[in-house]
């Protein structure tokens, strides 16, 4: 039987025992390079460049971690999704079968245990058979060899490191050979072999043993029988033509090869080969797949926008390089802020309102959020991951271009809270009653930066007119109440906030400076502006929004991942008192209220409905002290060439859908689902004037009054603000939509 893994020669082993007037090292160089050149005479002069050539390389081998998976886990911990470069998991030694230790050595190096990291015994058998057939027939690397060559490769940045790594050159071999020698003195052979199966590649995506076990046997490396360890290690010399599940004819012919080879050297007893032989190679395979990335998670696009925060945050790399090296590198354990039950109710929920392929094309999206944290519990929207067919598209609504999404829709009358907080900061009280008549005409609008007085701006209301209060006029989302109080506080202010809450243009651009910013004519995102409503949530504390709880490396080492940052960006009178305004709209006694219906039982909620002109895109955004969320409803290939006008929905007819007609709804069942089995919480709310909560659900002793007005129109909206054209930088969508199939290929148009 030959000494187990972990035996160790002397500093030269065999090489020593040889003598001559040649050194070990370099005389093991000379005769691997001669092995790589027909033998045609003149070999003293090569023999002088080879030994010239070995010496000046380093003998020390840089050895950085190997790719390895990662996985991207819920809050919960449950599986989101694994993601790889290589599909590797690194197991110690003794974590691996002997007997699959013992084929490896038996098939690969069957003097591993005694030659120091080339084997000189080797060479010259390999040097006769090549001089003898005048080519190179045989090779004459040792284990520890193959592992350089791996670990070279695993390296290479370019194809022309790959071709040094790869390429039959007598620079390769001598490279080979100095690292080889130098890792023998670093490394017992128990090192090098637990190091060499875990790089090694065993065919079919599987990197390393454990892999591997797992590919074609479902089953851990420390597992593996006679039988199997012998099919795993004839693999590695050809991989694809080895692979069982190719070529099971000429896998089993190399399993038997390793299984006689096993038993020459007494590792197993020629009864254990014999029987090992019989197995039918597809009888024994029970091959199993592990998938790579986000496209087969239960939430794939929340997925994506984790991998793209690590691509795109300086905390994981100051460079794109250095933060896709770290994706590459892999081995890690991203715990995420993602709720299964908040995630799994909001898909639930978009889907049940409009179905993934339904006839309409409409699609729905909802983001929520943490307040005071950025924790982000949900992302859903009622596609699946595709670039193909009906209801499928790789775009996430939920985000930013830049995050993998788009250019954004229209935010309508969600946009309003950010004039609401302007006008409460500089002193306008919310009991001042303000003429907001239909249409109105508004002239007192400037440039910020330059003063220029903008065009005369008229707007007419969606739902009522009159003499109205700030809680009156939020209740009906009074468009003209609204731009009466932007033109006091000028329209500066009201950008400044809602950018100091992370919102801007879905293309990454500032928001513009115009008079129709307070009506919500801004291309904004569902998590921006769940992200905001947070904000007021929180008492004016924005928190970026956050996707990683927790990160760890390959050993348990918890790594710095990017916190929300929280800060005040409000001072929280003002904040509190858009929350009482916007509890009003959902809890309030104003009969007619926007968002009468999305009351939630049992607990106290503030929200706001939107409705873009022409219903190019509706929302409802809104609260609880636990969750904030913002849920939109449109047409992924253009909100004014598609209006939600005139469309029928999940077999429903809607001449047109308003903010509390489809996302109000989905806001509303989404919540329920989120937030049940927790404590309902009050507003704690510090409001101005002595406000409470209760100011907004308890009617005043002296109605006022009002006029109804229907249907939304702005003037001269179209001159105010054009349509906004498709970035040309956006991404074309992967495959353009068919006359035929109703859902293929989303992709935004112009907004």
């Amino acid at each position: 039987m030959q000494q187990p893994p972990g035996h160790r020669p002397g500093p030269l082993g065999i090489l020593a025992r040889i003598g001559g007037i040649i050194g070990a090292a370099a005389l093991a160089g000379v005769l691997v390079a001669l092995t790589l050149v027909p033998f045609i005479g003149g070999v003293g002069v090569v023999a002088r460049d080879v030994v010239k050539d070995f010496q000046s390389l380093p003998d020390s081998l840089s050895t950085p971690p190997l790719p390895q998976r990662t996985l991207i886990l819920a809050s919960d911990g449950s599986v989101l999704a694994t993601l790889y470069y290589q599909n590797r998991v690194e197991v110690p030694l003794e974590n691996i079968s002997p007997f699959m230790r013992q084929a490896t050595v038996a098939i690969e190096d069957s003097r591993f245990l005694d030659h120091n990291g080339v084997d000189i015994r080797g060479v010259l058998r390999s040097l006769a058979t090549n001089v003898e057939q005048g080519q190179i027939e045989q090779g004459s690397s040792t284990l520890t060899m193959q592992y350089v060559k791996n670990v070279l490769v695993n390296q290479a940045t370019s194809a022309e490191d790959l071709d040094a790594a790869r390429g039959d050159s007598a620079a390769r071999k001598i490279r080979e050979v100095r690292y080889a020698l130098g890792l023998e003195k670093l490394f017992t052979k128990s090192d090098i072999l637990e190091r060499y199966l875990n790089i090694a590649y065993f065919g079919a995506g599987a990197y390393g043993v454990e892999a591997a076990a797992r590919r074609y046997f479902s089953k851990p490396a420390s597992q593996l029988t006679i039988a199997e360890a012998a099919t795993l290690a004839g693999i590695v010399q050809q991989p694809t033509a080895y692979d069982p599940l190719r070529n099971p004819e000429l896998s089993t012919e190399r399993r038997n090869i390793v299984l006689a080879r096993m038993a020459e050297l007494d590792y197993i007893t020629p009864e254990q080969a014999d029987r090992a032989a019989e197995l039918p190679m597809r009888a024994m395979l029970r091959p199993s797949t592990t998938s790579n990335g986000c496209t087969s998670s239960w939430a794939p696009f929340f997925c994506d926008y984790v991998v793209q925060t690590i691509r795109q945050d300086p905390t994981f790399g100051a460079t794109p390089e250095e933060r896709e090296a770290f994706l590459r590198r892999g081995g890690y354990t991203i715990r995420t802020t993602l709720d299964p039950k908040a995630q799994n109710g909001a898909f639930d929920t978009v889907t049940s309102y409009i179905p993934i392929r339904d006839k309409s094309r409409r699609a729905a999206a909802i983001s929520m959020v943490q307040p005071g944290t950025g924790h982000i519990l949900a992302m859903a929207q009622n596609r699946e991951w595709g670039t193909e067919g009906a209801g499928r598209t790789t775009y996430n609504y939920n985000v930013d271009r830049a995050m993998g999404g788009t250019i954004g829709m229209q935010a309508g009358s969600i946009f309003k809270i950010f004039t609401l907080a302007a006008a409460l900061e500089m002193g306008i009280s919310p009991s001042e009653y303000i003429s907001s008549p239909s249409p109105a005409t508004f002239e007192g609008f400037v440039e910020c930066d330059t003063g220029v007085p903008f065009p005369p701006v008229t707007v007419r209301n969606s739902t009522t007119s009159g003499t109205l209060d700030m809680a009156r006029a939020t209740a009906y989302s009074t468009n003209t109440y609204f731009m009466a109080l932007e033109e006091r506080t000028g329209i500066c202010r009201p950008a400044e906030i809602a950018e100091s809450m992370g919102v801007y243009l879905g293309n990454g651009d500032p928001l513009l400076r115009v008079p129709t910013l307070a009506i919500g004519t801004m291309e904004v995102t569902p998590l921006a502006m769940a992200n905001a409503y947070a904000t007021f949530a929180a008492h004016g504390v924005y928190c970026k929004p956050v996707s990683i709880l927790d990160i760890r490396d390959r050993d348990g080492k918890q790594i710095p991942a990017p916190d929300g940052d929280c800060t005040r960006v409000l001072k929280r009178d003002v904040a509190d008192t858009v929350t009482v305004m916007l509890n009003g709209v959902v809890d309030g006694y104003i009969s007619g209220r926007t968002g009468a219906n999305m009351a939630l039982t049992d607990r106290p909620a503030a929200g706001k409905t939107g409705t873009t002109n022409e219903s190019a895109a509706v929302w409802f955004a809104g609260y609880t002290p636990q969750i904030a969320a913002a849920a939109w409803v449109g047409d992924p290939r253009g909100g004014f060439a598609h209006p939600m006008k005139d469309v029928t929905v999940n077999g429903i007819y809607y001449s047109q859908v308003y903010g509390g007609t489809l996302p109000g709804p989905i806001w509303r069942d989404a919540m329920e689902i989120a937030l049940a089995g927790t404590e309902p919480l009050d507003f704690d709310l510090k409001a101005i004037d002595g406000l409470t909560a209760a100011s907004a659900v308890t009617p005043p002793a002296a109605p006022v009054e009002e006029e109804v007005v229907e249907e939304p129109t702005f003037d001269n909206f179209d001159t105010l603000l054009p349509e906004v054209p498709v970035d040309p930088a956006a991404p074309a969508p992967a495959a353009p939509p068919a006359p035929a199939d109703p859902g293929a290929g989303d992709v935004f148009g112009p907004q």
